[in-house]
């Protein structure tokens, strides 16, 4: 199976939550499962049924967490050289040539991706077209609405 790259961020994340999954919530649902049982009869029990139904919520999250970190290429961007190019883990500040709107954005793993917090997806339009670049340039990308012209401000790796 080919690895998938993740930020040292994004791993510290999901290792997080899988301790959590696996110290709290599990032993939180086995508890319910348990004290639904000796509530008597399984068949119309829905406490036991929603318990039931969370228990293989939180193993297939585990499971999926699991996979994800095994599967992982962990890159650290605060190890490599980049010599002042867009990377992997790139902080990208960015300016709209045409509207000079300015934003910045992280480029992570297909996982880790969350707009709202600024972290684009490797795979995503705007990251393979900053890909490589440096400051100062423009970068052209094709974007569902059209083409938008963005020139490269500054860049960081955390």
């Amino acid at each position: 199976m080919q690895k998938s790259p993740m930020t040292v961020r994004g791993a510290e994340k999901l290792k997080e939550e899988l301790h959590y999954l696996k110290t709290v919530e599990r032993p939180r649902v086995i508890k319910a499962i348990a004290e639904a049982r000796e509530h008597g009869d399984l068949k119309e029990n829905a406490e036991y049924h929603a318990a039931r139904e969370q228990q293989g919520f939180i193993e297939g999250r585990i499971a999926e967490i699991e996979g994800k970190l095994a599967n992982a290429e962990i890159i650290d961007v605060t190890r490599l050289n980049p010599g002042g190019r867009v990377v992997f883990g790139t902080t990208v500040d960015l300016v709209n040539v045409e509207t000079g709107d300015e934003v910045s954005y992280t480029i992570v793993g297909e996982d880790e991706a969350d707009i709202q917090a600024g972290l684009i997806s490797i795979n995503s339009p705007i990251a393979r077209a900053l890909i490589g670049k440096q400051e100062g340039d423009e970068v052209v990308v094709n974007a569902p609405g059209g083409e938008i012209v963005y020139e490269i401000l500054g860049l960081r790796y955390e």
